[in-house]
């Protein structure tokens, strides 16, 4: 699943049968830090209920066609989730680990 928020809509007067009543947004996807991250995509709402400027977790792939209420759809990207609250901890930092056959003089 990924994070992402809701930037647009797309209207298609044709669509494949099985899609007939399906919304479809433009989803920016987002870093941790709520940042946009990469490309937008185009996504199916599976949810039905959400909007542009929404905070929304999406899924691709098979995933994604699963979705659906009919499964198996042509898409690559659906809405799951709306989010209503997003909690991050910090990340935890690393200190180098020594390998254990490291050769390293003492």
């Amino acid at each position: 699943m990924h994070l992402g928020r809701v930037i647009g809509t797309v209207v298609a007067t044709e669509k494949t049968p099985n899609l007939d009543g399906v919304k479809f947004l433009i989803v920016q996807p987002l870093t941790r830090d709520s940042e946009p991250d990469g490309r937008a995509v185009i996504a199916a709402d599976a949810v039905a209920m959400a909007g542009p400027g929404e905070l929304v977790y999406f899924v691709g792939s098979r995933e994604a066609a699963q979705a659906m209420p009919e499964t198996f759809v042509p898409i690559d990207h659906a809405i799951v989730g709306i989010v209503d609250q997003v909690h991050v901890e910090p990340l935890p930092k690393v200190s180098p680990k020594k390998r254990p056959n490291d050769r390293t003089k003492k």
